[in-house]
């Protein structure tokens, strides 16, 4: 009897401690998977980030020193200190330079922001054709300097097919590349083209966040496809068009090969926007300091439009609750 009733107790303290041993090895093998994990996404990671590192970082450290020297590839480095932003200043090519890139980016975002939002709207509300949406984009796989000839061979003055339908409807031939009023405009209106398609598409897939639920109830309760638009889509939108805006207005700013292979800057510097005259500067005339502390300054003035778009449009919030 008595090796009876104390057989059970024996076996308590036997199951709690092989419990407690088991449970420094559980944590320790939860600790070698968490490394584990670690090291194939830093394996993963690395390929980009050397590629950041390499020709992203430093070319942008190595810009910045040598906006502070005078270089011309032949000789050393020379340092010169605050020099070559002094000539900025002063610079009236400068200056009429980035208004003319001002000019692009007004009219490139302004008309490449309404006409995406409402491609963006229509593809939501009236189809779900894959290859519909697929041919709005199909203008976005051309290279920009692609697109450039082409649209220069189309608005030709004397041999270009637009000008030759302009003048059988009977009006005048435009010169829309060789012309000072026109050809900001139609360098802006070419990018457009080939990049609403892409823009329409990112605003689209924010518009695929919004609930159908909000339409219906709207729709119950007497509302206009307007009033929803206005009322619904825009400010749910809100964080993914502001989104948008940055990425489109940072890359109108850089504008460079269009012009190149369009109007060279022409006609009289009327196309001589921010990021040809840097060129024109390092490659044409070798003034590599000069030509850096124009990016330097370029780079400052995007930092300072992103950050006010982002905290103007409150991009890190939504209002989908």
């Amino acid at each position: 009897m008595t090796i009876a009733s104390s057989s059970p107790p024996s076996r308590l303290p036997t199951g709690g401690a092989a419990e407690a041993r088991s449970k420094p090895r559980t944590h320790r093998t939860q600790v070698g998977d968490d490394r584990g994990d670690g090291r194939l996404a830093a394996v993963f990671i690395a390929p980009a980030l050397l590629g950041f590192l390499v020709f992203l970082l430093w070319p942008t450290l190595r810009g910045i020193y040598l906006s502070f020297t005078r270089f011309n590839l032949l000789t050393p480095a020379e340092w010169v200190g605050l020099d070559n932003y002094v000539r900025m200043v002063n610079d009236p090519i400068f200056w009429d330079s980035l208004w003319v890139t001002v000019e692009y980016v007004v009219i490139n975002i302004g008309v490449q922001t309404v006409a995406a939002l409402a491609m963006a709207v229509l593809l939501q509300r009236l189809t779900q054709s894959a290859m519909l949406r697929g041919i709005v984009l199909t203008p976005y796989l051309m290279s920009n300097v692609v697109a450039g000839l082409v649209w220069l061979w189309i608005l030709d003055t004397q041999l270009g097919i637009g000008n030759e339908i302009i003048s059988a409807l009977g009006a005048d031939r435009i010169p829309f590349l060789a012309d000072e009023t026109w050809a900001i405009p139609t360098i802006a209106l070419i990018n457009v083209w080939r990049h609403v398609g892409y823009t329409a598409l990112l605003l689209f897939a924010g518009l695929q966040a919004i609930p159908n639920d909000m339409y219906e109830a709207a729709r119950v309760d007497g509302a206009s496809e307007w009033r929803m638009f206005w009322r619904i889509t825009m400010p749910l939108l809100r964080p993914v068009l502001a989104v948008v805006l940055i990425m489109t207005v940072i890359g109108s700013f850089q504008v460079f090969d269009t012009v190149a292979v369009t109007t060279a800057g022409g006609p009289a510097n009327a196309t001589n926007v921010l990021q040809f005259y840097i060129y024109g500067s390092a490659f044409g005339r070798f003034q590599f300091g000069y030509a850096s502390a124009m990016s330097v300054a370029l780079l400052v003035v995007l930092s300072a439009i992103t950050i006010l778009q982002y905290r103007l449009t409150r991009a890190g919030r939504t209002d989908l609750g």
